[in-house]
């Protein structure tokens, strides 16, 4: 069973409820037990003797609906099954009830599992979108620390002291959602539940402040309709590759019907998926040095992504890269940026069968350039054409481990001599530390200054001429 579920709310009879399905293709009511690592849903008849094997869950509504969406998002096709929450006490009868009416179908039945049906991984997405339609980008605070009910969050082992020290308070205070993942764990007395998750406070239909927890899925949920709208499968391929859907779509309030442009993306840490409003993207005038026309803004705006030429890295390196508009971090991202670790070892798998480019910047190379970088040669490079029409120039080394083609406007070997140490340095180094003979000064008793080869004074003269001297015998005198 997968690390988050396995130890997973076995709280007492009058304190929890028991999660039954319905298995589709057995046409079955069983008892959940759990998940197993690959994904599998475990699950036992619900009979009194199977009792002590039956998943417990907390009663709490905002602890249990946390809890599921979790749950939800680590089984393997999540599609043949459907969930109901019944209180302990009462499972065992009411698993029989609702067998009797999938056999036998009345209205009662049916009333009875509309009862009991547990639908909150649906209504998690609506918890995606009120963050990012309601947090735009601001240096104000949201919320104050006494709005926090401090008390359950020590039961998710968290408190205001440890949130402060992680630095999270305040991104937290300010309405963003933690920008890494936080262990969080649920004591209840009887079984603690562990899981690594992304952290908000939110607004509930009370006006308190509570915490969500952005729980880790297996993969993101592209199979339901997001606020009414459905993935094509453009929309699944553009999500799963960049992180990013690419376009603009109309989404539906479900408390008010208000249709609301957005993007979607994400979430690369957990596998959410987040909307953002177009009323809060915010497209910057300038990337990396590049000025943005108008046209490129739009581009952006529309959640498209943009090829962008002649940026400058800190270090001075110009650059190319495309970038998109992402609605979790809500601002332009690069999308070399989005590569996972599987992605990676998949692209140097490929990149050892590329080799050094025959083409750079759209500047083809000569049968020589080309074989002077295959061999990891430093190669001069000219009538290169920036996005402004200008031509610049510059060197090109190609790395073959990493397979990439490094542009610097300097010779990098020409800086490589200016910090090579020169034939005199070598020769005060090897004397001094490495103990080594040099002929001029072997004899020299004292250190050699740097840049000396041979002796630089009259004792040193003295020193190396005495040494040379063959010593006379020392017999006993007649």
């Amino acid at each position: 069973m997968s690390e988050n579920i396995k130890d997973a709310f076995n709280t007492p009879e009058e304190l929890s409820d028991i999660l039954l399905v319905f298995d589709k293709e057995k046409k079955k009511i069983l008892a959940v037990k759990g998940i197993d690592q690959n994904g599998n849903l475990e699950t036992v008849d619900p009979t009194r003797k199977n009792q002590n094997q039956f998943m417990r869950v907390d009663k709490q509504g905002d602890v249990f609906s946390n809890f599921f969406s979790n749950f939800f998002s680590q089984l393997k096709n999540p599609t043949n099954f459907s969930f109901f929450k019944i209180p302990a006490l009462l499972a065992v009868d009411t698993s029989k009830e609702m067998q009797k009416h999938l056999d036998h179908p009345t209205p009662e039945g049916e009333q009875l599992m509309k009862q009991h049906e547990v639908k909150d991984y649906k209504q998690k997405n609506e918890v995606n979108m009120e963050t990012a339609q309601t947090n735009p980008e601001t240096s104000e605070y949201k919320y104050k620390p006494e709005q926090i009910d401090w008390e359950t969050l020590n039961h998710l082992g968290l408190s205001k002291e440890k949130l402060k020290k992680m630095n999270l308070l305040d991104p937290l205070l300010k309405g963003y959602k933690t920008n890494e993942l936080v262990p969080v764990s649920l004591n209840l007395g009887t079984a603690v539940t562990r899981m690594d998750a992304r952290l908000s406070l939110k607004q509930n239909d009370e006006g308190q402040v509570v915490l969500a927890i952005h729980g880790i899925r297996k993969e993101p949920n592209l199979n339901y309709p997001f606020f009414g709208h459905e993935f094509s499968k453009e929309d699944k391929d553009n999500l799963m590759q960049t992180g990013n859907m690419g376009r603009v779509v109309d989404l539906t309030n479900p408390k008010n019907n208000e249709i609301m442009p957005s993007i979607i993306s994400i979430d690369r840490l957990t596998n959410e998926v987040i909307a953002l409003r177009t009323d809060f993207i915010k497209i910057p005038d300038e990337i990396k040095g590049v000025k943005l026309s108008e046209e490129q803004k739009q581009t952006l705006f529309e959640g498209k992504p943009l090829a962008l030429e002649g940026m400058v890295s800190k270090k001075g390196t110009a650059f190319d890269a495309s970038v998109q508009f992402n609605a979790d971090k809500r601002f332009v991202e690069f999308l070399f940026d989005r590569n996972d670790s599987n992605k990676q070892t998949q692209g140097n798998q490929q990149n050892q069968t590329q080799g050094a480019p025959k083409n750079f910047r759209d500047k083809e190379l000569n049968n020589e350039q080309y074989q002077k970088l295959k061999d990891g040669q430093t190669v001069y490079i000219s009538g290169l054409v920036d996005k402004k029409g200008k031509e610049y120039n510059g060197y090109i080394t190609y790395n073959k481990e990493t397979n990439k083609t490094d542009f610097s406007f300097q010779n990098p070997d020409k800086i490589k001599e200016q910090i090579k140490p020169s034939e005199a340095h070598k020769t005060q180094t090897a004397v001094n530390s490495e103990g080594k003979t040099n002929e001029a000064t072997k004899n020299i008793q004292e250190p050699l200054k740097s840049g000396q080869t041979n002796p630089d004074n009259k004792k040193q003269q003295q020193q190396q001429e005495e040494s040379n001297t063959p010593s006379k015998s020392k017999g006993p005198k007649m």
